[in-house]
């Protein structure tokens, strides 16, 4: 039931869960607008690859520390308001990465980006689960799929913009008017979920239950591959392989276009294989991916390899939140838990790749990479354990009142 207790027939769902694929689109725009931009932003502020890492950790703990409140905030003024508010601090703080004239600059701009990026993230997770509750069908794989397309366009709005040697302080603020007008027009149709006027605010903390720790080592291993390829592959040609930037950030393009295809067919994906055949799988093809990165003495084989990085992981997260919601009694707290190991895995892993990179070599780096995906394969079977049903990680669906506005659900970047 909506607020206020009405009731919505198929067509109302239908087109709010249309406007909630538009928002994240937007957001996966910004990120996608961010990331290709990466190596401008470096040589711009003159920085070496371990405190490139140390900087891209940032996003991260602003996301991390600013998770909390985002419950509390959609609490009180409700799913709709709160998003669109959230969205547009989101797209506007697209601008200030590329503004900092400094590492100290850099770390600045890029916590608030990420505290941004976090807090819309958990609201817009949160008004996702309760659309998929209300349609009683799986939707949230499709739903980060819109994410990854936004990331697609927005990465490649960014390989043009470096092809062409378009300054990113540029490129960004007009694409921050562009998506900050297109988050307030698609806001206006998302669902406006509230909490019943004498519901307690929801807590800002869960301890995450024995079995989300055991399903969000899975959820761990894909994100530090997503995180690493999505912030790094651009770096990875340009300083490995010698491409030029415009050929740099088409891996970006390249890993986000894999994302989008996999995420969008993902909940017929995990339908008709299962949740743990489908993560092996992924894991599979995601190994492959990395070895190809680390083995690549082409730009070809590396973009390649990238690609098939994306294409392995991009579902994984959708799935351990899936099982994670019918793995316990309380739902909402095991999903909690796990986007908190998952948010702990990209706050690891720019600083993990750029720091191995100063001490060794960015290859070796990826062979990290490879090896966690590797860690799919051999760890998909704890998916097992928490069931099968209807949903796209194949189980029950998580209670309206369990996953509402106090679920930290979130992608890492979708």
């Amino acid at each position: 039931m909506a607020s206020g207790g009405t009731v919505l027939d198929p067509g109302q769902l239908r087109r709010a869960r249309f406007a909630l694929a538009a928002v994240f689109c937007v957001h996966g725009a910004v990120a996608g607008s961010f990331a290709t931009r990466i190596p401008w932003i470096s040589d711009h502020t003159g920085v070496s690859a371990g405190q490139l890492g140390l900087a891209l950790a940032f996003p991260a703990i602003g996301a991390s520390l600013a998770m909390p409140l985002a419950g509390a905030i959609s609490h009180r003024l409700g799913a709709r308001t709160a998003l669109r508010w959230l969205l547009a601090l989101w797209t506007l703080a697209l601008t200030l990465p590329a503004l900092a004239p400094n590492l100290l600059g850099l770390c600045a701009a890029l916590f608030v980006y990420g505290a941004t990026s976090g807090t819309s993230d958990v609201v817009m997770n949160a008004v996702g689960v309760e659309v998929e509750n209300r349609m009683e069908r799986s939707i949230l794989s499709g739903l980060h799929g819109m994410w990854s397309v936004g990331a697609l366009v927005g990465s490649a709005g960014g390989t043009l913009a470096a092809h062409l040697d378009t300054d990113a302080r540029i490129h960004h603020a007009l694409a921050a008017a562009v998506l900050t007008v297109l988050g307030l027009l698609a806001c206006r149709g998302v669902l406006d979920v509230r909490s019943a006027p004498d519901e307690e605010p929801p807590p800002h903390f869960a301890i995450p239950p024995r079995s989300a720790v055991v399903i969000g080592a899975i959820g761990f291993c894909a994100v530090f591959a997503e995180g690493a390829s999505l912030d790094w592959s651009a770096v990875y040609l340009r300083d490995v392989l010698g491409t030029s930037p415009g050929l740099a950030a088409a891996s970006t393009t390249a890993f986000a276009l894999t994302m989008a295809v996999a995420r969008l067919a993902g909940d017929r994906i995990v339908d008709r294989f299962g949740p743990v055949r489908t993560v092996r799988t992924g894991g599979v093809v995601a190994t492959a991916g990395g070895l190809l990165v680390v083995l690549a003495s082409q730009p070809a084989t590396a973009l390649t390899g990238f690609a098939l990085i994306g294409l392995g992981v991009a579902i994984v997260v959708p799935i351990a939140f899936a099982a994670a919601g019918r793995s316990g009694p309380r739902p909402a707290q095991a999903i909690a838990g796990v986007a908190t190991i998952t948010y702990t895995s990209s706050l690891i892993a720019p600083s993990a790749i750029g720091g191995i990179a100063d001490l060794t070599s960015l290859v070796t780096s990826f062979g990290l990479v490879t090896a966690l995906a590797f860690g799919l394969v051999l760890g998909a079977g704890v998916l097992r354990s928490a069931g099968r049903g209807p949903t796209a990680g194949g189980g029950a669906k998580p209670s309206p009142a369990d996953a509402t506005t106090d679920v930290p659900a979130g992608e890492p970047r979708g």
